[in-house]
């Protein structure tokens, strides 16, 4: 079977995206570029980047904890949208109601974890 997407981003929510990427800068030795502030990034030697996206009523998860679980949500780059959204739907993924920008698109997986299929650049 021909893989619909390529893992390229593994996004995580937090209130302040500078300081945890500085945290997981030190950890991983991965460059850090600075977004606009609501996004910031680390470079890999490889093909996945770890991101911090500013979610400002971020309440941490308590591990383990059915109440507040962990949460996290994975971007996949596509080269055609429609059509790998088309590919996840029929795999059991739902498109999420709240689609916030035109190059991505938002879809819950069987389990309702979030993830996105990227237009690829």
């Amino acid at each position: 079977m021909a893989p619909i997407g390529r893992l390229s981003i593994i996004a995580l929510d937090c209130r302040d995206p500078r300081a945890l990427a500085t945290f997981y800068s030190a950890i991983t030795g991965w460059h850090m570029e600075d977004g606009d502030g609501d996004w910031v990034q680390l470079r890999s030697d490889g093909d996945v980047t770890l991101a911090f996206q500013l979610a400002p009523d971020h309440e941490p998860p308590v591990w383990p904890s059915r109440a507040r679980p962990q949460q996290a949500h994975l971007d996949f780059d596509v080269n055609d949208l429609d059509a790998a959204e088309q590919q996840v739907l029929s795999l059991g993924a739902r498109k999420a109601e709240s689609q916030p920008h035109s190059s991505f698109r938002v879809f819950l997986d069987p389990a309702g974890h979030p993830f996105c299929l990227v237009l690829a650049r």
